[in-house]
Parts: structure tokens; C-alpha cells; sequence
């Protein structure tokens, strides 16, 4: 029997973050303050930052569970995490407010898995729990969250991040940016947070990145729309964010499917 894959608020929730198993080094609070707390960065204008302390839990690194899951409810739950990239620079971390799914093999005509393993996608057939990176235009880095079991390869693309660490650090990898702009697309993501080449298979729950709890976003605060940058089913309406978001990315989304009526 096929899952169902229409998208919409997920009815299950996500398993509850765990402490790191004995050996893994439990991860620091980020050393550069207090983040912003949802819906901060509108309070005095789109550029600005009212700073709260941290949600309790959450650098809690989420657990094994969280990407064993049907695609579509790791990709809506994914928003409100806290990536958290601790360099020998310093510490930066976003809060993800945009991301995109991409299904495995054979089914999903615009993943980079579509064909079948190769050297390039190899890391997103599994473990989950790990990022995929990948190049793009000469020039680029993208990082996406594998999930789904080993061997099906299911990855979500981070497409836009609301910077709560580390703004001065994001600002020197990426001069010349309003502060809303510095994680507002899936390649100003990865520069402001210093991923590359080098990140593409490290795992997300011990340093040095981390893909944590956050904060959760409410169901009447998230949207789907169509997938971005994409020629192929772009009408699939997989890419979730933060409705109103300034840190969502300008990208234009393909026209999305209306939802399938629900199997009776």
C-alpha cells in the first residue's frame, strides 16, 4: 500500500528530542547571546531583532525517530529547528522557516535520486539523520536533511533560515547583506553558516553541526506552495514555511496541484 502523500498539518507529532547517547558530547549552548523568539524580527521593522532567551530543550538534538517518518510530516516539522554550526570562528545558527521535500527513486522525477544511486547522491540513500550537500551552478552549496530508512532515499532541502546566533559571524561570510537576507535562500543559507563540500554525510546530532528542537511553529502559521527552481513537478506542493516570514526566500514557486480529496 503507497503512503499518502498529500500535504497538509501532519496529525502524528514529532518524537520528543533525547539526550545524545553516552560518548557523544552534549551540545553547548551557543556562545553569542539570545536568540530571537518567533515572530521577533517584525516587531520594530523587517531588519530588526528583539532577543528572549532560549526555549527550554532547545539544543536538545533531535533524535533518530524524528527522520524515520513519512516525508511530508519531517519536512512541516523540520520548520523551527535550529541549525547550529559551531566553527573555529565561532558559533552561527539559523531557525529554519522555509523548507522543500524531494522523494526517492523512481518517484520523484525532480530529485537528485530519481536514477538511482551515484557517487554525488550517494549520502541521500542513508543513514538519515545526516546532511546531503551539493553543488550547484559552479558556485553554490545547498544542505538538505536525509530521512526515511537506509537504502530510500528521501532528503529536504533548507531553503531559508532566521538568523538567532552568530549574526556578526554570517554577516563577514556574506558582506554586503541586510540581516533578513543572510539565510533567505538555500545558498545564502549554507554561506552564512560556513557549510560546504566538506559537511556533505556529517551527522546532525553531536558537533560540529547540530539540528536541534527550536522552537515549534503553530499549524496556522505554516503554508505549502509549489516547489522552487525546479522544472520538473513543480506543481507538487511540498515546500513548507513560515506564512509572512521576512527570512523566507523570494524565490517563485511552481503553480501547486490542488490537495487530493482524502482516500474513504
Amino acid at each position: 500500500m503507497s503512503r499518502d502523500r498529500t500535504p497538509g498539518p501532519p496529525e502524528p507529532r514529532p518524537p520528543e528530542p533525547r539526550r545524545p547517547e553516552s560518548g557523544t558530547p552534549e551540545p553547548r549552548p551557543p556562545d553569542c547571546g539570545t536568540p530571537a523568539r518567533e515572530g521577533s524580527p517584525t516587531a520594530g521593522g523587517e531588519d530588526s531583532v528583539v532577543h528572549t532567551p532560549l526555549a527550554p530543550g532547545a539544543l536538545e538534538p533531535l533524535p533518530a525517530e524524528f527522520y524515520l517518518r513519512p516525508l511530508l510530516e519531517v519536512t512541516r516539522d523540520l520548520l523551527g529547528r535550529l541549525l547550529v554550526h559551531r566553527a573555529a570562528d565561532g558559533v552561527s545558527a539559523v531557525r529554519l522557516v522555509e523548507v522543500e521535500a524531494y522523494d526517492g527513486a523512481g518517484r520523484d522525477p525532480a530529485s537528485h535520486a530519481h536514477r538511482g544511486p551515484t557517487p554525488r547522491n550517494q549520502v541521500m540513500f542513508g543513514p538519515p539523520g545526516h546532511l546531503y550537500l551539493y553543488f550547484t551552478y559552479g558556485m553554490h552549496w545547498c544542505a538538505n536533511v536525509v530521512c526515511a530508512p537506509e537504502g530510500t532515499a528521501e532528503a529536504v532541502l533548507l531553503r531559508a533560515g532566521e538568523p538567532v546566533c552568530g549574526a556578526e559571524l554570517m554577516a563577514a561570510r556574506r558582506p554586503a547583506s541586510r540581516p533578513r537576507d543572510l539565510a533567505r535562500g538555500p545558498a545564502r543559507l549554507c554561506q552564512a553558516l560556513g557549510l560546504a563540500g566538506w559537511a556533505n554525510g556529517v551527522p546532525l546530532d553531536r558537533e560540529p553541526v547540530l539540528l536541534t528542537a527550536g522552537w515549534p511553529v503553530p499549524d496556522d502559521q505554516v503554508a505549502w506552495t509549489g516547489r522552487v527552481g525546479v522544472t520538473a513537478a513543480a506543481d507538487r506542493p511540498w515546500r513548507a514555511l513560515v506564512a509572512g516570514h521576512p527570512s523566507v526566500s523570494p524565490g517563485r514557486p511552481g503553480p501547486a496541484r490542488r490537495r487530493a480529496r482524502p482516500a474513504s
